[in-house]
């Protein structure tokens, strides 16, 4: 199935913005594929077509249990005929979760390690044993995170019609906000919401990839590191009814990890009055909503 990079931007209406005089869009990357959602697609793209550019048949890539960049890697490979394989952390290979069943079925090798291997994800000499086990392939980042992800994300708003002040999206490794930021006009800015709690890390990094990609120092954009709701991959009763609402009301599905922190911290800005009555906010909807199956597994695997 061809990827849709042109997705609709929907508006949002409700008392709330009304209220306070803001104007809030909605750019449903959600919808740019079944398996290769949102963001997940933009940092591949370019991947896919380096790995081709060196002949490489074979993607490697780590990941978590319930891993969206897994199952969108694993889908991809299948879609561009790669090979894949899955690094993936802890041992609940005795039964395969939903996104690791549905990786596998889609061709993935996947390969368990421990949690204290798994830190070793960047040591060239892991990676070479990895090579010796599965012999030659093109290495995606935990996450696709690198400059060639920076640069398709950097493409994510690019037809975008709608006038905006403010872009937001939800923020994992930063790599999605790194391209973005590197793509607005002078009087835009960009926000990202942390889904991990402790990330103050994500600022030196993001501004790297943004130098790195661009070749420029930007200062347009900033982290909110508030609505994480006690770690990665917390769910509480509040967060759990504000994605009910919200999908009942504007019948858009989010995802208890990423997009629903994304729109609760939003929601909760626009009533602490930091966006000014007539400015308008474009929201990234990222996808990643098979990752909700991690909250109705019996064994709760979303200790990734």
């Amino acid at each position: 199935m061809k990827i849709n990079e042109n997705t609709p931007v929907q508006e949002i209406n409700d008392s709330i913005l009304s209220s306070f005089g803001v104007k809030l869009f909605v750019k449903r990357d959600d919808l740019n594929h079944p398996q290769i959602s949102g963001n997940k697609w933009f940092k591949l793209k370019y991947n896919l077509e380096e790995a081709r550019i060196q002949q490489h048949t074979t993607l490697l890539t780590f990941g978590g249990s319930f891993s969206n960049h897994i199952a969108a890697t694993a889908a991809a490979g299948k879609e561009y005929d790669f090979k894949t394989i899955g690094i993936i952390r802890g041992d609940e290979k005795k039964i395969l979760n939903s996104t690791l069943k549905f990786a596998s079925e889609c061709g993935m090798k996947l390969h368990f390690i421990s949690r204290e291997k798994y830190r070793e994800k960047e040591n060239s000499d892991f990676l070479e044993e990895l090579k010796k086990i599965f012999g030659n392939f093109y290495l995606l980042p935990e996450g696709g995170s690198n400059l060639l992800a920076v640069k398709g994300c950097a493409e994510i708003i690019k037809n975008v019609s709608v006038p905006f002040d403010y872009v937001c999206c939800s923020c994992g490794t930063g790599t999605t906000l790194a391209g973005i930021a590197s793509s607005l006009n002078t009087n835009q800015k960009a926000i990202g919401f942390s889904s991990l709690k402790g990330a103050d890390f994500l600022e030196k990094n993001i501004q790297k990839m943004i130098v790195d990609f661009s070749g420029k120092d930007r200062h347009n954009w900033q982290i909110n590191h508030d609505f994480h709701f006690g770690r990665y991959a917390k769910v509480t009763n509040e967060l759990k009814t504000f994605i009910s609402d919200f999908e009942l009301k504007h019948t858009i599905p989010l995802d208890f990890v990423y997009t629903g922190k994304l729109f609760f911290g939003i929601y909760d800005l626009i009533q602490k009055g930091f966006f000014v009555k007539g400015e308008t906010i474009l929201v990234v909807h990222t996808g990643g909503l098979q990752g909700n199956a991690g909250f109705t597994s019996p064994k709760k695997a979303l200790k990734n």
